[in-house]
């Protein structure tokens, strides 16, 4: 485990399906995240950016439990994720938590803000109802809700208020890390920047770490200090969140970026409707973005590019023969 570091994940795979029928023969399988190494430092945010279905929200999902890697192996704090949540699930619900996309589907109908934030304070750190009482009241101030809010319904709010009962709930518990999906992708711009505020402002008071999982290239730039790309299940280009938006060498992320809107931009770059996008069940030997690629070689379509890394910006590396910037 390397010094600072809370989160590592090295050559993390996941493969949904597989094995084989009664009569021997294979089932398909979807690789959806393959081969990923990456560390999350204690007290940074990494933003993980890709297209949907790229493999961010699987990635997430296997940080916090919620799905096993089908190969390799996350550390927290250098112990194994995997082991520990077979073990005791309860321990790792107080160091790790999820922030869902979907705010208001994320909060039981049944169920009383009172007593969907009161669930972890029981259950994960046993306090009594005086300390709890104290809590919830410490939580419903860290996200600007009123405490009178606890008995209501989660029906009953906006998106935005449903999200920041959601982030409550994520810090009910004292985690050290949060994983973020999409947490503002249903909210309403001015809405989202509310959100994020928070966020930030939750970040340095009780000293957190956060994964943060968009496709808004916007979003991850405003909140990231490190940025991950993914693309058909793997890190294409990866670092600091200014060097990466500055200067992207990866032809992904040059897409990415390209096709984003922004001020003063008259037109977007858009892709041939032709474009063959790369078989999931039959994952190509060489670079998944081959087809896609502009300065693509034969060499590409032969063998998987490894991340190198980029001479004279500390922490910047992206996977491609032929970067952008490269000689």
């Amino acid at each position: 485990m390397h010094e600072g570091v809370l989160l590592q994940i090295e050559r993390a795979e996941r493969v949904f399906g597989g094995g084989r029928t009664l009569f021997g023969q294979p089932k398909p399988a979807v690789h959806a995240v393959q081969d990923v190494t990456i560390d999350v430092r204690k007290g940074e945010t990494l933003g993980v950016v890709g297209e949907s279905g790229c493999g961010k929200s699987t990635l997430a999902r296997m940080i916090v439990g919620l799905d096993a890697p089908t190969g390799g192996r996350i550390l927290f704090d250098g112990r194994d994720l995997v082991a520990e949540a077979g073990r005791d699930l309860r321990r790792l619900a107080r160091e790790v938590q999820y922030v869902f996309q979907d705010p208001v589907a994320s909060l039981n109908p049944r169920k009383t803000i009172r007593t969907i934030l009161e669930a972890p304070l029981i259950h994960l750190l046993h306090l009594g109802k005086g300390q709890r009482e104290a809590r919830l009241e410490e939580l419903m101030d860290a996200v600007n809700l009123a405490p009178e809010f606890l008995d209501r319904y989660p029906h009953e709010f906006s998106g935005g208020q449903a999200q920041r009962i959601g982030v409550a709930r994520a810090l009910a518990a004292n985690p050290k890390l949060i994983v973020l999906d999409e947490p503002v992708s249903a909210l309403d711009v001015s809405v989202q920047a509310q959100v994020l505020n928070i966020l930030d402002g939750l970040k340095d008071r009780f000293g957190l770490t956060y994964v943060f999982i968009s496709h808004d290239l916007s979003v991850v730039e405003s909140v990231s200090d490190r940025v991950a790309v993914m693309y058909f299940g793997r890190i294409v280009e990866v670092g600091p969140g200014r060097s990466v938006f500055r200067s992207p060498r990866h032809p992904y992320t040059h897409l990415l970026l390209n096709s984003a809107p922004a001020p003063g931009r008259k037109s977007l770059v858009s892709e041939d409707a032709d474009t063959e996008l790369p078989d999931p069940y039959n994952p190509p030997p060489g670079c998944a973005f081959y087809a896609r690629c502009p300065r693509r070689t034969d060499m590409c379509n032969s063998r998987m590019p490894s991340l190198e890394s980029v001479p004279g910006e500390e922490g910047h590396a992206a996977a491609c023969f032929h970067p952008h910037g490269g000689t």
